[in-house]
C-alpha cells in the first residue's frame, strides 16, 4: 500500500486505515491511511508554510507547473480511470474521461493565470492614481465528495494554485484512492513541499481543524445543502470565505417544437450519467402535454433498452453500480413511496445483479408531495410531468429551494432567452444535456450554493482585490 496521507510534501502513512470498497461486489479495492485532527492540522501549517514562496513565484512558474501536471494526469488517464471504477462504481468510460476532464482544469488555469489582472481606475485629480492588484486569498480548505471525486477536486485546487494560495484537502472516504493519485501527479510535477496536502479522515475532525486554523482564508465545498449550511456556519466564526456547490434539483423541460429525438438523448444523459449520482443531473421532467404521449414512449423505450452492469465489464453496461446498497436503498424508497401515492412506473423491471445496483425507472402520474416529485434523487429514477404553457412551467420548475442546473429543449430562439432569463437556476444546458467545461462558472442560486467554479469567476474566487490609491 503506497502511502496515502501527504504532509509537507513527504507522504505518510499511519497507524489506522480504511479500507475502500467495490459497491459491485465488495470486495477490497485499496487503503488509505486514516488520520485525525492532529494530521490536518500539521497539514494546514505545512500550508501557511509554503503560501508566501508559492504565491511569489512568478505566474509563468505557476503556470509550467500546472502545465505538467496536467499532462501528466492526461498520460495517467486510463490507470486512474479504472481505479476510480473499481472504487466508486463507475463505467470505465466514464471514469476515464472524469480524468482527462481533471487534466483539462489544471491546463485551462495554467494559461488563465499568465492573463493580466487587476486595473487601472480613472483619476480624481491630477496628483492621484488609482489601480487595484489581485493577490491570493491565503490557504484554502477543499473538500470534495464521491460522485465525481477527481474532476470536482480538479475544479477546485487548478484556480487555487492557479491563483497562488496553497491547499489542503479532503476527499471521501467512499472514493478516496483515485483522486489521491491525481494528487501524486501534482506531487510528481514538482509542486513546492507544502503547496498542496492531503489528508485523509473523519469529516468532522478534519473540517474542524481547518476552518479552526488562523491561516485558512477559504473553505471550498461540494456536497449536500445540510452539510454545506454547516460549514458555512463554522466558517463565519473566522470570517472565513465559503466557496459552496451545493444540492440540485434540475428540471429538464420539453416543449412542444423540441426536436424529440435530441430530447430524448439529452434526457438519456443528463438522468443517467454516473448512474444518476450528479448534481447537475435532471431530477423533474417537464413534458408539453401535446408531446407528452410520444416524448414518455420514446423515453421509456430507450430505458428499458438499456444494460445495467458491472462499468468494468468488457461489454460495458449503459448503467453501472451506485456508490453503496443505502443510495440504492434511497432510491428505491423514493420509488416506493411514489407509487404507493398512486403514481405509474413505465418502464420495465430489470433483473439486476448482486451488489449495489439499481434499476432505472420513470413515473408519470406522481403527487407533488411525494419525495422523487420534490426532493433530490441522486440515483437512476425520476418523475414526468405534464404542462400547458411557459408560464406554468417556469413555476413549477422554480418551485423549489434549489437552483443549481436546468435544461430546456425548444427550437424557439425567442423562448430560449425568456425561459434562460426566468429559469432560476445557475446552469442552463440548452438543447445539449453537458454543460460543464473548464472555462465556463459553474454554480447554483438559493439553496444551491455561493460562489462559481471554473473560468475566470472561479480563479477569483481564491484571490483578494487590493485598491491602490497614489499620491504622485
Amino acid at each position: 500500500m503506497k502511502p496515502s496521507i501527504l504532509i509537507d510534501g513527504v507522504w505518510q502513512d499511519t497507524k489506522d486505515h480504511k479500507d475502500v470498497l467495490n459497491p459491485v461486489d465488495g470486495s477490497v479495492v485499496g487503503r488509505v491511511a486514516y488520520g485525525g485532527a492532529a494530521e490536518a492540522e500539521a497539514a494546514a501549517d505545512a500550508a501557511a508554510a509554503a503560501l508566501s514562496a508559492w504565491s511569489d513565484l512568478p505566474a509563468r512558474s505557476r503556470s509550467s507547473l500546472l502545465h505538467r501536471a496536467a499532462d501528466l494526469i492526461a498520460g495517467r488517464a486510463e490507470e486512474i480511470g479504472t481505479l476510480l471504477a473499481r472504487e466508486a462504481g463507475k463505467r470505465k468510460p466514464e471514469a476515464v474521461g472524469e480524468v482527462s476532464f481533471s487534466a483539462e482544469y489544471f491546463r485551462w488555469f495554467a494559461e488563465e493565470i499568465r492573463r493580466p489582472s487587476g486595473s487601472v481606475l480613472p483619476n480624481e485629480a491630477s496628483d492621484r492614481r488609482h489601480m487595484t492588484l489581485r493577490r491570493p486569498a491565503g490557504v484554502v480548505a477543499s473538500l470534495t465528495p464521491w460522485n465525481f471525486p477527481c474532476s470536482i477536486q480538479a475544479r477546485k485546487l487548478a484556480p487555487a494554485l492557479a491563483a497562488g494560495c496553497t491547499v489542503v484537502a479532503r476527499v471521501s472516504e467512499q472514493a478516496p484512492l483515485a483522486v489521491t493519485e491525481l494528487i501524486r501527479c501534482l506531487t510528481d510535477a514538482g509542486l513546492p513541499a507544502g503547496t498542496v496536502n492531503l489528508v485523509h479522515g473523519p469529516a468532522a475532525a478534519a473540517t474542524d481543524a481547518y476552518l479552526n486554523h488562523p491561516a485558512v482564508r477559504v473553505v471550498t465545498f461540494t456536497g449536500s445543502t445540510e452539510v454545506g449550511r454547516g460549514i458555512m456556519e463554522k466558517a463565519s466564526r473566522r470570517v472565513v470565505r465559503p466557496l459552496l456547490e451545493l444540492g440540485g434539483n434540475a428540471p429538464f423541460i420539453v416543449f412542444d417544437d423540441a426536436d424529440l429525438d435530441a430530447a430524448v438523448t439529452g434526457a438519456m444523459l443528463a438522468k443517467f450519467r454516473n448512474t444518476g449520482q450528479s448534481c447537475i443531473g435532471a431530477n423533474r421532467f417537464f413534458v408539453h402535454a401535446s408531446v407528452f404521449d410520444e416524448f414518455t414512449a420514446r423515453f421509456a423505450a430507450a430505458v428499458d433498452a438499456m444494460t445495467v452492469g458491472d462499468g468494468l465489464d468488457k461489454n460495458v453496461p449503459d448503467l453501472a453500480a451506485c456508490i453503496d446498497d443505502r443510495r440504492v436503498q434511497s432510491v428505491n424508497k423514493m420509488v416506493d413511496e411514489a407509487i404507493g401515492a398512486g403514481a405509474r412506473k413505465i418502464t420495465r423491471d430489470f433483473d439486476l445483479p448482486s451488489g449495489a445496483f439499481c434499476a432505472p425507472a420513470l413515473l408519470t402520474g406522481v403527487p407533488d408531495h411525494v419525495d422523487l416529485a420534490s426532493e433530490e434523487v441522486f440515483g437512476p429514477a425520476a418523475a414526468i410531468f405534464s404542462f400547458e404553457d411557459e408560464a406554468e412551467v417556469l413555476a413549477q420548475a422554480n418551485a423549489t429551494e434549489l437552483g443549481l442546473a436546468g435544461y430546456v429543449y425548444t427550437r424557439d430562439q425567442s423562448r430560449i432567452w425568456r425561459v434562460a432569463e426566468q429559469l432560476d437556476v445557475g446552469i442552463t444546458g440548452i438543447n445539449h444535456a453537458l454543460p460543464s467545461v473548464p472555462f465556463a462558472p459553474m454554480g447554483g442560486t438559493k439553496q444551491s450554493g455561493l460562489g462559481r467554479e471554473g473560468g475566470s469567476h472561479g480563479l477569483e474566487e481564491f484571490e483578494e482585490s487590493r485598491y491602490l490609491s497614489i499620491g504622485i
